[in-house]
């Protein structure tokens, strides 16, 4: 990467996050550095560096970084928000991701944004040890993403079968957090009429799309979670069962935006950066990475949305898309950080200047 595509970096950070010169490059350096080299090993990323410094230099800098940066803990989400322009309210979606390094499990609970032209980390949670996260880490992830963007920033969150129970539903609705929630077959609920039944029993004689009102028993201590649901079969006979904070009746079709999640992964992994690759296990750094690689993939995503502006997207004869959104981006973003940086700083000078308190790093 050409040492003046640095520099024009190193001035956009600099407008909303507070951090020496010398680490607002290296970090610089590792945003323009892991989407040049479609990885986020660092040794890979310190041969990006286009100016004649020696690789080992390089590399023994981008270690220093993630030694001694300890930002806190939501610093990047501020930034994305603005690099992306987004106004609110806008659709979240929550998931696990893992995968091992060594004998190391990496586990992490994720909270993204998803819009019609992006989809991108705001927010996560690493978890110790394989397995699904508890209410209790799903809670505070919510608290913090609540206290910096507030309930009224959430247009629905999304999320499977792994993150339901009815303390963290409760919870949800209580902060007033509008949710479509697939849930499980055996739950057992109490319909309208008084009767407490399984929803396999339930809806074993339905047919096509359902919808209706029911509640999650409560426990003695707390009163029956009125809820909305909404139903169907899909491919096998499996019923597809989701809950909702409100009428149900296009809950379904809101539900399966939440696939987008499961597209971001591959945008972090296989298809775009190669998150897998690193071998970074200690939690705050491997948190850091983490803020490097959502913000990596906002400026993709960004420039995707630029390049493709409001004309529909090419698609092949079977209907699906001839190359994602995020692809769009990110391989007119490499082409440009190469050949043409002006076009690819651009988006970050669609952004707000003002500093923002929340992307203070130390």
């Amino acid at each position: 990467m050409t040492t003046k595509l640095i520099a024009a970096l190193t001035e956009r950070l600099s407008a909303h996050i507070e951090l020496s010169n010398s680490r607002l490059e290296t970090l610089a350096l590792l945003i323009t550095g892991m989407i040049g080299a479609r990885t986020v090993n660092l040794s890979h990323i310190a041969s990006e560096r286009g100016a004649p410094v020696k690789v080992a230099s390089s590399y023994r800098r981008l270690q220093r970084f993630f030694q001694y940066a300890k930002p806190p803990e939501d610093w990047a989400a501020p930034l994305i928000v603005a690099l992306l322009g987004l106004a609110g309210p806008w659709t979240l979606c929550l998931d696990r991701t893992n995968w091992k390094i060594g004998t190391k499990d990496v586990n992490i609970l994720m909270l993204a944004v998803v819009t019609r032209r992006h989809r991108v980390p705001l927010m996560w949670r690493l978890i110790d040890g394989p397995g699904n996260s508890s209410t209790a880490q799903r809670i505070a992830l919510m608290e913090r993403y609540l206290a910096l963007f507030g309930a009224a920033s959430v247009k629905m969150l999304l999320a499977d079968r792994e993150f339901i129970g009815g303390e963290w539903l409760r919870y949800l609705k209580k902060n007033k957090v509008p949710f479509v929630i697939r849930v499980k077959e055996r739950m057992t609920v109490i319909t309208e009429d008084g009767r407490r039944l399984g929803l396999a029993s339930l809806l074993r004689r339905g047919r096509g799309k359902r919808t209706f009102r029911a509640a999650l028993p409560g426990d003695g201590k707390t009163d029956p979670l009125w809820l909305h649901f909404a139903a169907r079969r899909i491919k096998g006979g499996e019923l597809l069962i989701v809950a909702a904070t409100k009428d149900a009746h296009h809950a379904l079709t809101a539900y399966r935006k939440r696939w987008s999640i499961e597209c971001l992964f591959a945008d972090a992994k296989t298809r775009g950066l190669n998150l897998e690759d690193t071998r970074l296990t200690i939690a705050h750094k491997l948190s850091l990475l983490l803020a490097v690689v959502a913000i990596a993939l906002a400026w993709s995503s960004k420039t995707a949305a630029k390049t493709i502006g409001t004309r529909p997207m090419p698609r092949k004869t079977h209907g699906y898309l001839a190359k994602s959104c995020f692809r769009t981006g990110f391989d007119t973003l490499r082409n440009r950080l190469r050949h043409d940086p002006n076009a690819a700083i651009e988006p970050w000078g669609l952004m707000n200047s003002r500093k923002s308190k929340s992307a203070r790093v130390v």
